[in-house]
């Protein structure tokens, strides 16, 4: 059989080769062959292995050619769709997969590819032609036993893993059904076979509190706790500050400064001094010395790069460095003597850093404030507050008034302000939603906010001049067919921009935002332009920051919970102290590049997660509401439907088979869904009432559902 298969293989290769017939189609090529209908399976399987032997290609017009195609390295990222892309590191554009074309590859698989088609105005085609490595090991799902059988099934939770997961009931561990599992992939199936798997973990039943987080901490492979050598680690460095620890660092004990935070905020990492100058402020950033704890390359020095950053889901943190440390000795704790890195500026009235000092210092924090009380003294007027921090009151003041000369150069210079409220959740103590609302800045976010970014600017601008080697946060320009997309599509809201040839300039975004504020469209427009955007990252190169139309920027300000700040530190102190040798230089840049990598990929993790425990928590949230009334706005429109917003930040869907009154068609070009027969429209920002349908905690949707103008069957609690 299989001398006769390879034959066959060698008629095939011979038959495309020979310049009489090339190039030829699947069914030319059968035809020419008398390939009976039973035998089309067998040639397809012998052009693939000659496609994957790059002896052959299949060309843009779908006809098999000699040589090999230009094949491409990257990432499958699967949608929820069934098709998928590749994304080719160092390339904007990726690579459009369909369903048939996928050769069997999971989210997140390394894979080559070949191109199939190029056409000009859409993207790339592509062909999955070798799976090179899997990013999949182990899953995290729903197991469901078959009863009276010998397996069982697992349901991923993720939705760009199309199929179960077949479970043999000696590979089960003893789960039941409605177990969330983790379940380690033992072969990944072939077509006409499902993928196999045994379980390694019981996370705990599908309605135990606590499961539906640990499914996604478990699911985004995000580390649990610490092992007990970094926790000895983490005692043994843990010492109170001492003379030695002290001895040739400059002494700020005596400046008054404060932290400014969240109230529930316990890893403290900076804190702020504002004193009046002559021709204008002197303000110290003060950042706690973590490197001094965390020496490179020790246990803990490895485990923090690994975790990249902490995780900060809805009931809880994932610290990257043990509490021992991130609560203790490395935080700016009030009343205790610290080890800090200070950025001390001096800045003139119209908001420019005249002249700074970058230095190992030792710093004593007067008071920890929080955002709440900040705002309670300098925008609320608060008497008792005032009376309470009297001593701190004058310093508070010079704050606001300098953030806002910082914040208004920023704006003179194009910087970017996408402000859109984050969500803050209130949890009970099994873990449940029981309150949500919008987590808006004020005047004390603001002025932290303002002190840091400058803080970033002017180190990383140092540095930038020193020519040493560095870590940058970076934000590159945006794809200038995105920006004109984005231009053509606020022109139906009577909004233009100006895009000139090859370059697109910060303002012209920052101009759009402000055109927009307080009108219905202010939120998509708003979104669609920062999905215009690049995402930001690390790198060991300076190509300047976008977004913040900065030439110069950088992540000094948050050792604790962000290893690219702690790489920064110890660059700082290397050369302060005239450690920066060429073999240190060396040595940094050696590492940069990977170090840089890899925080931008742990960074994108976290969000990730973050995103989802939010989604989770919003929808078993919204279960409780099922059939109430709530007023929102129209906040997204599409073919399928209309999104609307509560004041909470909750999103829904109102599906567009839900719209009984008419049927309703998506006009595009106005953006908005138009009735045919009663000519009945919606658009953005319109206000309307809800009714609560359903939810759906896999998919990690709500439905809604118009409700008549008359129907006051409010929630309890309306936002």
């Amino acid at each position: 059989m299989d001398k006769l298969y390879e034959k066959r293989k060698k008629v095939v290769y011979d038959l495309i080769c020979d310049d009489l017939y090339v190039p030829m189609k699947f069914k030319e090529m059968a035809i020419l062959l008398q390939v009976s209908k039973e035998q089309r399976d067998d040639l397809r399987k012998i052009l693939e292995e000659l496609e994957l032997e790059g002896k052959i290609y299949l060309s843009k017009k779908g006809k098999y050619c000699k040589g090999e195609a230009r094949r491409l390295t990257g990432t499958y990222r699967a949608s929820l769709k069934g098709f998928g892309f590749v994304v080719i590191e160092g390339e904007d554009a990726d690579v459009y997969i369909d369903e048939k074309e996928d050769g069997g590859a999971l989210d997140g698989d390394k894979v080559e590819i070949v191109i199939i088609r190029e056409p000009k105005e859409r993207r790339r085609e592509g062909k999955v032609v070798r799976i090179l490595e899997r990013g999949v090991t182990k899953v995290v799902g729903l197991y469901q036993m078959r009863h009276g059988k010998n397996y069982g099934f697992v349901i991923p939770d993720n939705q760009r893993i199309a199929q179960d997961i077949f479970v043999p009931v000696e590979k089960s561990k003893g789960a039941m059904d409605g177990h969330k599992v983790v379940v380690e992939l033992t072969s990944y199936g072939e077509p006409g076979k499902k993928p196999e798997g045994k379980v390694v973990e019981i996370i705990g039943h599908v309605n135990d509190p606590g499961t539906d987080i640990m499914s996604i901490v478990k699911g985004y492979d995000l580390p649990v706790g610490f092992s007990e050598k970094i926790m000895n680690q983490a005692d043994r460095v843990a010492k109170p500050v001492s003379d030695a620890d002290m001895a040739g660092r400059r002494d700020l004990r005596n400046w008054q400064m404060v932290t400014i935070d969240g109230e529930d905020a316990k890893d403290l990492d900076d804190a702020v001094s504002v004193t009046r100058e002559e021709d204008g402020y002197l303000l110290g950033v003060h950042i706690a010395d973590v490197t001094n704890y965390v020496q490179e390359n020790s246990a803990l020095d490895r485990e923090a790069k690994e975790r990249g950053t902490s995780v900060y889901l809805v009931d809880r943190v994932i610290p990257m460095l043990p509490h021992r440390l991130s609560n203790g000795i490395c935080s700016l704790n009030e009343g205790e003597d610290r080890l800090a890195l200070s950025c001390i500026m001096k800045v003139d009235m119209s908001g420019h850093v005249t002249d700074h000092e970058i230095a190992e210092t030792v710093i004593c924090v007067d008071r920890r404030m929080s955002y709440t009380s900040v705002k309670k003294i300098l925008e609320d007027e608060d008497v008792q507050e005032i009376e309470r921090y009297q001593e701190f009151v004058p310093m508070f003041r010079l704050m606001k008034e300098l953030s806002g000369i910082i914040r208004e150069r920023r704006k003179r210079r194009g910087s970017i302000d996408f402000d859109f409220p984050e969500t803050k959740m209130i949890l009970d103590e099994s873990g449940k939603p029981i309150e949500i609302r919008p987590y808006d800045r004020n005047v004390a976010t603001k002025i932290i906010e303002d002190f840091m970014l400058l803080a970033n600017e002017t180190v990383a601008e140092e540095y930038y001049w020193r020519e040493l080697p560095f870590v940058y946060r970076t934000h590159e320009a945006p794809d200038e067919e995105k920006i004109r997309a984005l231009a053509t599509f606020i022109n139906n809201f009577g909004y233009s921009m100006h895009v000139g040839t090859n370059e697109i300039r910060p303002k012209e975004i920052q101009k759009l935002l402000a055109k927009v504020e307080n009108t219905p469209e202010e939120a998509l427009i708003s979104r669609l332009a920062l999905r215009s955007m690049k995402q930001a990252r690390y790198t060991p190169e300076n190509t300047g920051h976008f977004g913040l139309a900065a030439n110069y920027y950088t992540h000094f300000t948050s050792p604790i919970r962000r290893y690219p700040d702690l790489q920064i530190h110890r660059i700082i102190k290397d050369n302060l102290r005239g450690r920066m040798t060429p073999e240190k230089m060396e040595h940094y840049q050696s590492i940069l590049p990977e170090v840089t990598k890899h925080s931008s990929e742990m960074e994108r993790r976290a969000d990730e997660a973050e995103r989802e425990t939010i989604k989770l928590k919003k929808v078993e949230y919204m279960q409780k509401h099922i059939g109430e009334v709530f007023e929102g706005v129209v906040s997204g429109l599409t073919k399928w439907g209309m999104y609307v917003e509560l004041p909470n930040t909750i999103e829904g869907l109102v599906h567009v088979v839900n719209m009984t009154d008419d049927h309703y068609e998506y006009d595009e070009t106005h953006y908005q869904m138009t009735g045919i027969h009663t000519h009945k429209v919606y658009k953005l920002g319109q206000k309307l009432k809800v009714r609560v349908t359903g939810t759906d905690r896999l998919l990690r949707t709500i439905d809604f559902e118009i409700a008549d103008e008359g129907d006051m069957n409010y929630g309890e609690k309306q936002w």
